[in-house]
């Protein structure tokens, strides 16, 4: 019997817009949706054409906004918004993403697909054929009244029929429709009948038949507001009937004869594939073609089964433990995750660990379990789990097995959680910071985003097991079999990523950047995390106290300056106020038709000093700092103080920087002000324990030496070996003298060159005119053709190639070097411009961190901890005793931090001082 299957395109759409990032193509375009949609396609039309059922399908789509219901009830979803702006230009792509399998994408004017959808399946019942429709939409449950039709709710996996309609909804398939009436829809502004809910509507259909028997009846009803709103609505109900009822009849676009399933075809694929540069997809492909047929070689293709939630293990017995445990020594690797009960790793309490083996060979070892009651019902029953002394006890042999190797992603937050129980795991890798060495720049680096990337898998959302909102639990309240899906699945997932992303590794050459340089951090930041580091409440109470008093009377200035009060952290009050009630010149107003605040627009106004506006832009831009320093730090540090440690303790990211930097959070210390004294009042917030001295060493201007050596500018190497001051030297070249003025300009110079600035951008910096702008950038490069060539080269090669590359081998990718868009192809090149140089001094940094703690214990200086690295700086906690010791120590791991893998031609200098805070040791 044929068997057709009818996907319901739009849902596909929207799932994969809003699962995956805006990721861009090849073309600079965006596709993220096109992405997530073709995954998702391939992977359902592949299972279906190696099933044994399936022999048609079709892909069916919305053609207009406008259809017939909208002639009827104008406003039928008149409230929902229009499609996001960066979606509106893939839908063309998703189209032909379709046609690319070869797969009928039918719409049609003036029908919504969902009509479409009837009408096929109206006309393949008709023929005694099977109907399956991919979709969990409400309206087309109502098909589901012939036994022949069923749905697949690829989101959850599982197929539905006429009991979930029941189920669900109180009512049968063929009576769904009287039940959607008279609930009404607010998404798709179906009126209904206001206080008629999905229970009473069910209620009142299964006591009276039909929706006119309902209407009919309600004049008899007791009186109240039910029986007055069906009165009322009965319009409304009748036609909301209308609206809800699927169109059956209109003629099919294509016969049921075109839609026959043929299988994946490789050449139009292959051509779409390409044309994006969907380069893990095209793998895909590659290994279909490569991969022995079965029928020929007798033998399963190569390629992950899919995750087999019911086939995972919930371990609560130590037969079963050590079972594991056995299989992942023998065998030398095993992906491990943790669950626990809060996400700050030092606040959090293990729940449970979970281990995978294999795909689909996984298990979750609770530990932490309550009953349902989470503990507060003193006859809740506690589930079955293991001893959790005796589980911890096995489990650290395993993790801290050298011969066994631990696969996690984002293994530092797990190694923070482990360690606090005395668990130190070695030796490990990272699916995360693989994942970042392979592909930095061309999309996020999550759990969730990779599996549904490279794995064409939707993880089960956190959401799903522990609810939201009010009615949230705590995972270490979620049942265990709930929990094993939910936990094993992480372990499975991670362990697909390791063996795709091990693979790749040395094929894309980044080999040499994971090992060398980021492999060994998750270990050596988590220690720095745990550390933490010493703040003095008094100093920040004190600090904010000041901050109160200054922000007060800067905003007492700005309402005199602005002719009335106002609230100055709007930008719609201030926009008003800068542009119409002051009449400033330049507003410029985004699509929202707000004007725009942003800083670059302030620093526009506070530049120009014959415009009224140039004062209040100015202490607007004050208050904006002041305001954020007190929110973020002296406020918020206080309230970051650890309750058991005293300490504060920021959390890095190893691939929240596209070049190779760490970026921290809670609290991000990269956003300190370095230069000002403001900023030195807080860092003077950070202190050492007693005893003890802080040490900060920092790189001296590494980036400009770096591009003395990439660039090969002989200048700028020997006056870096002589310990010259550069910028003086570049203020002698450019200017012909060397005075404060002079050596000023040099240095914004040197430091905007590297980053790719424009004549404008330089002219606004400088505060010159763009010509006499463009006359330094051109004595520049007369003076140092080696920067000009360096430049050149790096935007030919991202421009070719699509990505930069660091000393040590590190990718950054630029989707958007080839972007139609002017300003994002340029925004992409001067990024590019300054990646190498960045990346590589990102590299070295991190290298001289994980070379740091051996080379102090190899000296005894056990006492010595570092506790901060931020820009070019590593900030450490030094006993006095250890202090003369511990400072040459430093300065040699981190001068020779590049070598032997990098032999620079020029010295790295380090600027070390030491003080009983972070601010007196600068």
């Amino acid at each position: 019997m044929p068997h057709l299957y009818l996907v319901d395109g739009s849902g596909y759409i929207f799932r994969a817009y809003h699962r995956l990032p805006p990721l861009t193509n090849k073309h600079g375009e965006p596709v993220g949706a096109v992405y997530g949609y073709t995954a998702m396609l391939w992977k359902l039309a592949d299972a279906l054409h190696k099933a044994d059922g399936p022999s048609h399908m079709a892909v069916i789509l919305d053609k207009s906004s406008s259809t017939f219901r909208n002639a009827l009830y104008d406003q039928y979803k008149a409230h929902r918004p229009p499609p996001p702006e960066d979606l509106k230009p893939q839908f063309p792509m998703i189209r032909d993403a379709t046609r690319a399998f070869s797969l009928p994408c039918i719409e049609e004017e003036g029908l919504e697909a969902d009509d479409i959808i009837a009408c096929y399946t109206k006309a393949a019942l008709a023929q005694g054929w099977r109907v399956t429709i991919v979709s969990s939409d409400k309206d087309l449950m109502q098909l589901m009244e012939d036994p022949s039709v069923d749905m697949l709710d690829t989101m959850n996996n599982r197929t539905l029929g006429p009991d979930y309609v029941v189920e669900k909804f109180g009512v049968g398939p063929e009576r769904l429709g009287d039940v959607l009436a008279l609930m009404g829809d607010s998404v798709d502004n179906v009126p209904g009948v206001p206080g008629v809910g999905p229970k009473t509507a069910s209620k009142l259909i299964n006591e009276h038949g039909d929706l006119e028997a309902v209407l009919a009846a309600a004049p008899d009803m007791k009186k109240g507001k039910l029986r007055d709103n069906l009165i009322e609505h009965a319009e409304n109900a009748r036609l909301s009937k209308v609206l809800v009822t699927l169109k059956c009849d209109s003629p099919l676009p294509q016969p049921l004869d075109e839609l026959q399933l043929q299988g994946i075809p490789d050449a139009p694929l292959r051509a779409f594939l390409e044309h994006h540069g969907f380069r893990t997809l095209l793998s895909r492909l590659e290994q279909v073609a490569d991969a022995p047929q079965p029928e020929a070689a007798n033998v399963p293709q190569e390629d992950d089964p899919a995750c087999d939630h019911d086939a995972y293990e919930t371990v609560v017995d130590e037969a079963a433990l050590d079972r594991w445990i056995t299989v992942a020594r023998h065998q030398g690797w095993v992906a491990i995750d943790t669950e626990t009960s809060a996400k700050d790793p030092m606040l959090a309490e293990l729940v449970g660990v979970s281990m995978a083996l294999a795909p689909n060979l996984a298990c979750y070892v609770p530990l932490g379990h309550e009953g349902e009651a989470g503990g507060a019902d003193m006859f809740a029953e506690r589930p079955v789990q293991l001893d959790r002394e005796v589980a911890l006890a096995r489990l650290k042999d395993l993790f801290e097995d050298e011969s066994v190797l631990k696969i996690g992603h984002n293994l530092k937050y797990d190694m923070i959680v482990l360690a606090r129980l005395d668990i130190d795991v070695a030796p490990y890798d990272d699916t995360i910071v693989m994942s970042f060495d392979l592909d930095a720049g061309l999309h996020g680096h999550g759990m969730d985003e990779l599996a549904a990337t490279h794995l064409s898998h939707s993880c089960i959302a956190y959401k799903d097991v522990t609810g939201t909102g009010k009615k949230a639990i705590g995972f270490h309240q979620v049942d265990l079999k709930a929990a094993t899906r939910y936990a094993a699945e992480d372990a499975d997932v991670t362990l697909r990523l390791w063996r795709r992303f091990r693979a790749r590794l040395p094929v894309e050459a980044a080999t040499r950047v994971y090992e060398m340089v980021d492999r060994p951090l998750p270990a050596v930041i988590g220690r720095m995390e745990r550390h933490g580091i010493k703040v003095d409440r008094e100093v920040l109470s004190t600090l904010s106290a000041g901050f109160t008093t200054q922000i007060a009377e800067l905003e007492g200035v700005i309402h005199d300056l602005a002719g009335g009060p106002f609230t100055i952290g709007s930008p719609k009050q201030l926009g008003d106020v800068l542009f119409e009630r002051m009449g400033l010149k330049g507003g410029r107003k985004g699509k929202s038709g707000v004007y725009s605040t942003d800083v670059n627009e302030m620093e526009r106004l506070a530049a120009d000093k014959d415009s009224p506006g140039a004062e209040i832009a100015a202490r607007v831009l004050d208050w904006r700092q002041l305001t954020k320093l007190k929110n973020t730090y002296t406020d918020a540090l206080q309230e970051q103080i650890h309750p058991a440690t005293g300490r504060v303790h920021t959390s890095y990211s190893l691939t929240g920087a596209q070049t190779g930097r760490l970026s921290s959070t809670d609290p991000n210390l990269q956003n300190i002000p370095i230069r000002t004294e403001t900023g030195r009042q807080i860092r003077d917030a950070f202190v050492a324990e007693a005893g003890h001295v802080i040490l900060a060493a920092d790189y001296s201007q590494i980036e400009l030496r770096l591009a003395a050596h990439m660039a090969d500018v002989p200048q700028l190497r020997d006056a870096f070996a002589r310990g010259d001051d550069i910028h003086s030297l570049t203020a002698q070249e450019l200017f012909g003298e060397v005075n404060r003025d002079t050596r000023g300009r040099a240095k914004t110079i040197n430091f905007a060159i590297l980053y790719g600035i424009s004549r404008w951008g330089l002219a606004g910096r400088l505060d010159v005119t763009a010509d006499e702008a463009q006359g330094m950038i051109d004595r520049y490069f007369d003076r140092f053709p080696g920067i000009r060539d360096y430049i050149h080269a790096t935007t030919q090669f991202v421009r070719e190639r699509g990505f930069t590359t660091t000393l040590f081998g590190r990718k950054t990718h630029f989707p958007r070097i080839r972007s139609k868009v002017q300003h994002e192809r340029q925004g992409a090149e001067r990024a590019a411009i300054n990646a190498p140089i960045q990346g590589t001094s990102a590299d070295i940094i991190k290298r001289a961190m994980a070379r740091m703690e051996p080379a102090l214990a190899a000296e005894g200086l056990t006492g010595t901890r570092m506790l901060l690295q931020v820009h070019d700086e590593l900030v450490f906690e030094v006993p006095d005793a250890e202090v003369d010791a511990a400072r040459p120590v430093i300065e040699r791991v981190m001068a020779t931090a590049a070598e032997p893998a990098v032999m620079l031609s020029v010295p790295l200098a380090v600027e070390i001082g030491t003080g009983p805070s972070w601010g007196a040791a600068h």
